[in-house]
């Protein structure tokens, strides 16, 4: 018999020492793995200041502790996810909303390309958000916008927040153009009426997409030029929506009827309205967050025993 001897012999102790200490492990080891959680995504369209009803959105999910992994905002919804993603709550943002106006981010200009300027942006987004870039955010956050020569959406996610922003926000015909990197951008809405493409793009599994839905003419019709140019594209929006749709697991929209495109000074009503559609859509929403089922393990037939048959 050829014996082992010296290192080698002690080598081998080592490894069926690792292997008998592996074994107990392994046998006293009974904890389960935890459900995975999907990553939630929130989708945030535009609707100028009908958009103060996202904040009532993310006041029942927060309050619900519904877990949002991912954010992506279009127009007013950039502003609000910006705001948000950065630490802004949604009680600290529904006060914003209750005291900003026209004034505090747009001014009047005489320009080809528009009738107001939104460079007055710059100085509010800089008094209240309080990160500046989308690294510093604590939830990860796409802005979009729209390449106004070539049509193509364009979605920010890195570098500075505030001219993102901006660019979002401009709306033709009313607002000038944001030229960034050469690029001229007007508002993400064309490309992204709801930018649920870009959250599936970040990673999230589930998309929960709000769409504020409205007509801009009131109801004795068009108050002046930019309640035209408003309806002619929402209405353009409404005619090309599956895409973004089917991007989505839940789409919810807010009973905007009877808000004008900019009643700042319906605050309360439009967050409470916020409230209400995500409320109605817990139930929907919840069950994102149950465990999958599992499926039965195969029952293992020791080798050479044959499996057990039904009795006659």
């Amino acid at each position: 018999m050829l014996e082992v001897v010296g290192p080698v012999k002690s080598l081998g102790k080592i490894v069926r020492t690792v292997q008998a200490i592996g074994r107990e492990l392994s046998g006293r080891s009974t904890t389960k793995p935890l459900p995975s959680i999907p990553g939630i995504g929130l989708a945030l369209g535009g609707g100028f200041a009908r958009g103060i009803a996202h904040i009532g959105v993310l006041k029942v999910l927060e309050e619900e502790d519904i877990p949002i992994s991912f954010v992506a905002g279009t127009s007013v919804g950039a502003l609000v996810g910006a705001a948000y993603c950065g630490g802004i709550s949604p009680a600290e943002l529904e006060q914003i909303g209750a005291r900003v106006r026209f004034k505090h981010f747009a001014s009047w200009t005489l320009s080809r390309y528009g009738f107001a300027s939104n460079q007055r942006m710059i100085g509010f987004l800089s008094s209240i958000l309080r990160v500046k870039s989308f690294e510093e955010l604590r939830i990860p956050l796409a802005i979009t916008a729209t390449d106004f020569m070539t049509g193509e959406g364009v979605v920010f996610n890195s570098g500075p927040l505030i001219d993102p922003v901006r660019a979002s926000c401009a709306y033709p015909g009313m607002f000038l153009p944001v030229r960034i990197a050469g690029r001229l951008l007007v508002d993400g809405m064309l490309a992204h009426t709801v930018p649920t493409t870009p959250l599936r793009k970040m990673g999230a599994q589930r998309v929960l997409a709000v769409h504020l839905r409205g007509n801009w003419a009131a109801a004795e019709g068009p108050r002046h030029l930019f309640d035209v140019i408003g309806q002619c594209f929402s209405i353009a929006q409404e005619m090309n929506c599956d895409l973004w749709k089917h991007a989505a697991d839940l789409v919810i929209e807010p009973d905007l009827k009877g808000f004008k495109y900019d009643a700042f000074d319906r605050t309360p009503e439009l967050v409470k309205v916020g409230e209400a559609v995500t409320r109605a859509a817990l139930p929907e929403i919840r069950k994102w967050l149950e465990p999958a089922p599992q499926e039965p393990k195969p029952r293992k037939i020791p080798l050479g025993q044959p499996a057990a048959m039904p009795a006659d």
